[in-house]
């Protein structure tokens, strides 16, 4: 590994920052098979934290927990055209097992949709079985050719929703739910602000009706799809014969959606907090909120030094802060805070016999409000009683930072090519434009720019005055989108 010193600057190289950064802050590292990653502790932390909470937002939105095979036959896959369409590149299939060659192909699950609704079908025959609400918490394969740590990789970490209902309206209504859920634990867990809408027909999943989408900004003005959800129809319940009896009698195809988040969180969370000495988290996902360091110069000053590192522990457990204690010897202090602060714990509290002395404690914030000290020095008590609050705060502070460093990096009122152009070669950022619908100036807009078509936002992020003209030309504008080069 490089000197920790070394790291590069965001400015200077945003890609080799993040690739740094998540080696070093202990996040993940790369597998001895292609694409994927192994997760480390202090990642999977945070991963841990990130499921326990949408978990808790799942069952409170009356979803349940289940589990599916990882295999899944390849006729499966092959039923839902448009489905097998969009993800044959990247299936990974099992040709062989217990030395034979199979009678079928097995294709390694890049999403769940054809196995989940082929067993809905056995478990549904009336209106009264309906709705079914599942969710699973799994791992999928998607054979990439160019990957990154938690940004885009073969195998990956998620949470995919399943979904069948008795109507439309109730499965379009379960997928804008779902879309809010998602919004609401990025911005107030991840401090990750969103900008929501609907995917473009050609940027929807692969089999689905409509999709719905989390966009994020990234320090380096890049979009993140961070989240997912979808209206797939009838078109898989019609592939799948997932039907019922309704309440008049009549046999009825269910309506069915699904929706998703992944480890790719996480790659979200450091490109948005992280700086140049490392990533921060956000204190609702840090697996350690608070790490306590000792120092002392002399071994006759230990036992005390140490002795008060863990009182404050204790204190700081008790209301509920997950706290740790770096008594380590083999370690200096400062290369103790230098580990922490790549790791992004969000405060660190110094304990030397002097501070015994004076019953304080040096309090250090892993990001500096402005005007706010860099090390404070506090009574003991003011420090521990004062923690909670001051965790909350720090959370809000960076889903401020981050809201306006997006509002300051997305451009309105955009009317030709050639301004949407220099943005996007230059700054880059968030681009609204008028469209007139037509697929064609889409594909053009996306050839030449190479950005996307990132959604048509939803009326919380649409401009005060609607676009008249279409950013292709002169055909009026029948929806304000959203461009922007993304990961």
């Amino acid at each position: 590994m490089a000197d920790d010193k070394a790291l590069t600057p965001r400015s200077e190289d945003f890609s080799a920052w993040y690739n740094e950064v998540v080696a070093r802050a202990e996040l993940a590292d790369h597998s001895p098979v292609r694409g994927s990653m192994v997760i480390r502790p202090w990642g999977y932390g945070i991963w841990e934290n990130m499921q326990r909470a949408l978990d808790d937002k799942f069952k409170a939105t009356g979803h349940e927990n289940a589990y599916f095979p990882l295999l899944i036959p390849m006729s499966f896959i092959e039923k839902e055209k448009e489905h097998v369409a969009g993800f044959k590149p990247e299936l990974a299939v099992v040709t062989h097992a217990g030395g034979k060659e199979l009678e079928e192909p097995l294709v390694v699950r890049p999403t769940s949709e054809t196995i989940i609704y082929h067993m809905f079908a056995k478990w549904v025959q009336s209106y009264r079985d309906l709705p079914i609400l599942m969710n699973q918490w799994a791992n999928v394969m998607r054979w990439e050719l160019r990957t990154r740590l938690f940004l885009r990789t073969s195998e990956f970490l998620w949470q995919e929703g399943h979904t069948a209902h008795a109507t439309e309206a109730e499965a379009e209504a379960e997928t804008r739910q779902m879309l809010g859920v998602y919004r609401s634990f990025m911005e107030e867990w991840i401090g990750m602000p969103v900008v929501t809408g609907l995917k473009s027909e050609s940027e929807k999943f692969a089999g689905a009706m409509r999709t719905y989408t989390c966009e994020a900004m990234m320090q380096d003005n890049r979009a993140l799809q961070a989240g997912t959800s979808h209206n797939l129809g009838q078109n898989f319940a019609k592939q799948f014969d997932l039907k019922f009896q309704s309440e008049a009698g009549s046999e009825e195809y269910a309506w069915n959606t699904s929706w998703g988040v992944s480890t790719r969180m996480v790659g979200g969370m450091v490109m948005t907090h992280g700086d140049d000495s490392g990533i921060v988290v956000p204190p609702r996902l840090a697996p350690t909120q608070v790490v306590v360091v000792p120092i002392y110069r002399k071994e006759h000053e230990r036992a005390a030094v140490v002795e008060k590192a863990w009182h404050v522990r204790a204190a700081l457990d008790a209301m509920g802060v997950r706290t740790k204690v770096d008594d380590r010897d083999h370690l200096n202090p400062g290369a103790k805070f230098w580990e922490w602060e790549r790791k992004g714990v969000p405060f660190r509290i110094e304990v030397g016999p002097k501070d015994l002395e004076k019953g304080q404690l040096c309090l250090v914030k892993r990001v500096r409000a402005e005007g706010e000290d860099r090390k404070m020095f506090l009574p003991e008590d003011a420090v521990i009683s004062s923690l909670p609050e001051r965790l909350e705060a720090f959370q809000r502070e960076l889903f401020e930072a981050a809201r306006a460093r997006r509002e300051a990096n997305s451009h309105r009122g955009v009317k030709s090519l050639g301004e949407l152009n220099e943005i996007l070669d230059g700054p880059g950022g968030f681009v609204y434009t008028g469209w007139s619908g037509d697929p064609s100036v889409e594909a053009r807009i996306k050839e030449a720019t190479r950005a996307t078509l990132r959604c048509i936002p939803d009326p919380d992020f649409r401009s005060d005055r609607a676009p008249e003209k279409c950013i292709g030309g002169e055909a009026p504008s029948k929806m304000e989108v959203m461009w922007a080069k993304a990961y």
